[in-house]
């Protein structure tokens, strides 16, 4: 869409942010509003501009990403370097020489951003006059339209990335390392002002030595540009500068200022002298040859005011025709008569244009008001002609209005070659706006790379980060992953060494010509060997954890009870007894039962039973006896001698078994 192409929807679209926002962007470029608030419609999938008006109203938290995407804020300290150089080579020794030693600097940075051009000029002052003489003298005015970015540069904090523009003699000169970021140094930062104005409706600050408004104007159409530039003129002293970025290039084509580096977009005002009164002052002198002057300089005034070959009259500030030269009078029938009269009694009020809603423009804005290609002709037979008409504010040397001063130009010859011209170059003209717009929207487009390189540097240093932790994790878990493999190695030997002695001890047992069985405190039955399996018929499998009293064999189990407990309770560490008992093939036997204590510890474990089958011949009188003192020690010796086993690997055949589960004791 063109930017003479109005599109009624968008138009609505910027009167909706003005009423709601109080942001008017109805002077900025269309093609450069129309893509980037395009940008947003499409990032919210929204159809077209209604549909993003009704989107605004109900999530109000877009207007932020809105206006961060309109007001692009890149900046940097020192940017664009020698733009700085010249600045503090040249421009600031010039507005120092013309100052006494104790006269104020005044410095307005207009589109500040977050802050770094205008700590940048904080700097390059401060190195000019002093730290004392900064405070003393330097006041800097730092204003932006966006508060977002004026609640960024307030702080006056900085990270290390964005510092780095600085040169280390600056840096530790200027800003204050708290570890995480760099700080200006507060006693400067006193000197600067930061707030929101906007450059279209608010008044621009007075009476300013230097005015840095850097690579803003660009966003802007022509006729914003040349307003706000009038501003900029105003707000400047006669001896002010005014520093610009190197994408506005249209100052070059206006009068109120010479370049004083164009490559650096650095220019100087030109003073409009307003003409004072001095035939007031020559007559403040109350003798006679001032007054004799006086009315000479009156009469050179009169005749040179009606010589001039531009039409032009003179308008008191309460509206009254106070003067009119001979080519006036002539041009449009004026008499001496008219002379004294308000000017809206008169024809020349309203033809050959309305000159009453000229002169309210020109007292309200305080500036010259142009109309041009205005159609006059003394008659409808004449030729006509066209003329410029230029209404000029008078003002005092105090800034008081007193009149305005009107011209009529004949500007027919000129017209009508600037028509033959325009028909010639209109082609190059369109080719040279669309040059210059693409290099406009070329320079912004660096600058969001510029930022997008920014953004992608960041994350790779987290990322880097990142990855150098996963390698210090990767080597604890190789340190962790080596004690594992000890760990498992020692475990994997005592498994061997286990498997051995369980080994050893299933030999032993199996190599008793008697049965044998182990059993814990509660009775339950830990190991059960082979010749155990061949006099009762019970397999290992069946009993392995079970209560011995609970067994369906034929020994009479109530028999022994009493030397087992006896045993387990530690009162006897040996006991033996026969019994007649009955093997698995039911033939009757005479059983000799020892019972021998287990330990560990010096505490009762349980108890290991011996089971031999003898002949009756070689039984006794079937009396249970233990063995106490000496004599049960002996025995002790000798049922381990039987066994084949040490008393230590009789304690071990506790824990050969598996976890038995606990039953009721008896």
């Amino acid at each position: 869409m063109s930017e003479e192409t109005e599109d009624p929807q968008f138009e609505e679209l910027l009167d909706y942010l003005r009423r709601t926002r109080g942001f008017d962007f109805t002077g900025y470029k269309r093609a450069s509003l129309i893509r980037r608030i395009g940008k947003r419609i499409h990032a919210v999938d929204v159809p077209d501009y209604a549909g993003y008006i009704d989107f605004l109203e109900v999530h109000p938290e877009e207007f932020n990403r809105l206006f961060d995407t309109i007001l692009i804020n890149v900046t940097a300290f020192f940017r664009d370097a020698p733009a700085w150089e010249v600045l503090a080579g040249q421009v600031i020794p010039r507005i120092l020489s013309v100052k006494r030693a104790d006269d104020p600097i005044r410095v307005w940075t207009a589109g500040c951003a977050s802050g770094e051009e205008t700590y940048t000029l904080a700097i390059l002052l401060a190195e000019a006059v002093g730290m004392d003489g900064f405070r003393d003298r330097v006041k800097i005015y730092a204003t932006d339209i966006d508060d977002d970015a004026l609640s960024r540069a307030r702080p006056a904090s900085y990270t290390t990335k964005e510092v780095q523009g600085i040169s280390p003699n600056f840096l530790e000169k200027y800003f204050e390392n708290t570890g995480s970021s760099y700080v200006f140094n507060k006693e400067l930062r006193r000197s600067v002002i930061f707030g929101r104005h906007n450059l279209i409706q608010d008044a621009p600050i007075s009476r300013v030595d230097l005015l840095s408004c850097r690579n803003t104007l660009m966003y802007f159409n022509t006729e914003i540009q040349g307003r706000i530039l009038d501003r900029f003129h105003f707000a400047l002293n006669d001896r002010g500068f005014l520093l610009l970025g190197k994408a506005e290039t249209l100052l070059t084509y206006n009068s109120s200022f010479v370049p004083v580096d164009l490559a650096r977009r650095i220019f100087a005002k030109v003073p409009r002298n307003n003409l004072r009164d001095r035939l007031l002052v020559l007559a403040g002198a109350g003798t006679e040859e001032a007054v004799d002057h006086l009315v000479d300089h009156v009469r050179i005034r009169e005749a040179a005011f009606n010589s001039n070959p531009v039409a032009q009259i003179l308008v008191d500030y309460e509206g009254t025709l106070t003067m009119a030269n001979d080519r006036a009078r002539g041009l449009f029938q004026l008499s001496p008569s008219d002379l004294s009269r308000p000017i809206q009694d008169l024809r020349i009020s309203y033809r050959p244009t309305d000159l009453r809603s000229s002169l309210d423009r020109a007292y309200a804005e305080k500036r010259p008001v142009i109309v041009k290609d205005v159609q006059w002709s003394h008659s409808p037979t004449a030729e006509v002609c066209f003329l410029e008409v230029n209404v000029s504010p008078l003002v005092d040397s105090n800034g008081s209005l007193l009149g305005a001063s009107i011209t009529f130009v004949d500007v027919t010859a000129s017209k009508r070659l600037a028509l033959e011209h325009e028909r010639s170059t209109r082609e190059l003209e369109a080719a040279y706006e669309e040059l210059q717009s693409t290099n406009e929207e070329l320079e912004t487009t660096n600058e969001e790379l510029q930022s997008t390189i920014e953004e992608l540097e960041t994350t790779y240093e987290e990322l880097q980060s990142t990855n150098e932790e996963l390698e210090t994790m990767n080597e604890e878990l190789q340190s962790t992953n080596e004690e594992l493999e000890t760990l498992n190695q020692e475990l994997r030997d005592r498994s061997d060494e286990l498997r051995r002695v369980n080994a050893s001890l299933e030999s032993i047992l199996g190599s008793m010509q008697g049965g044998v069985v182990v059993v814990d405190r509660d009775y339950r039955v830990l190991n059960w060997n082979r010749q155990a399996e061949e006099l009762w018929g019970l397999r290992h499998a069946e009993v392995q954890g079970k209560n011995l009293f609970s067994l369906d064999i034929g020994l009479p189990l109530e028999q022994i009870r009493p030397a087992l407990k006896t045993c387990i309770c530690g009162e006897a560490g040996f006991s033996e007894l026969q019994v007649e008992a009955t093997n698995r093939r039911g033939r009757a036997i005479l059983c000799r039962v020892t019972c021998t204590e287990m330990k560990e510890d010096h505490v009762s474990t349980g108890c290991v039973l011996v089971m031999t089958e003898i002949s009756p011949a070689s039984s006794d009188d079937g009396q249970l006896a233990t063995g106490e003192g000496g004599d049960g020690k002996a025995r002790d010796q000798g049922v381990a001698g039987r066994l084949g086993i040490a008393e230590g690997e009789v304690r071990g055949i506790e824990h050969s078994g598996r976890d038995p589960e606990k039953s009721e004791s008896h």
